[in-house]
């Protein structure tokens, strides 16, 4: 994993308000957290994809992503403090667009 130093930071974007931020060595890597954010549904073949932007903290680079969410069950060897459902999501990259503006 990353050093603290090298993590980035990543607002989410919705109607150019930026309500949220990520962290993560790489934009995938907050995205996945923002996805986990998602209204999840009973599988992942069930799953909705919804559109996710991500602005990196200090560029004008918004980073879009497709995202979905799902419920699963936690594995056997979870450990006491994890509940037995848990949410899970994953995201597919879609491109980069350039702000002209902040």
């Amino acid at each position: 994993m990353a050093p603290d130093s090298d993590k980035r930071n990543f607002a989410l974007r919705e109607d150019g308000d930026e309500s949220s931020v990520f962290s993560g060595g790489t934009p995938r890597q907050a995205a996945l957290k923002a996805a986990r954010r998602l209204d999840p549904a009973d599988g992942e073949d069930e799953a909705d994809p919804k559109e996710i932007r991500l602005r990196e903290k200090g560029t004008h680079k918004v980073h879009i992503y497709e995202a979905w969410a799902w419920v699963e069950e936690a594995p056997d060897d979870k450990p006491d403090w994890m509940p037995g459902d848990i949410t899970k999501g994953n995201v597919s990259k879609q491109g980069v667009e350039h702000l002209d503006e902040i």
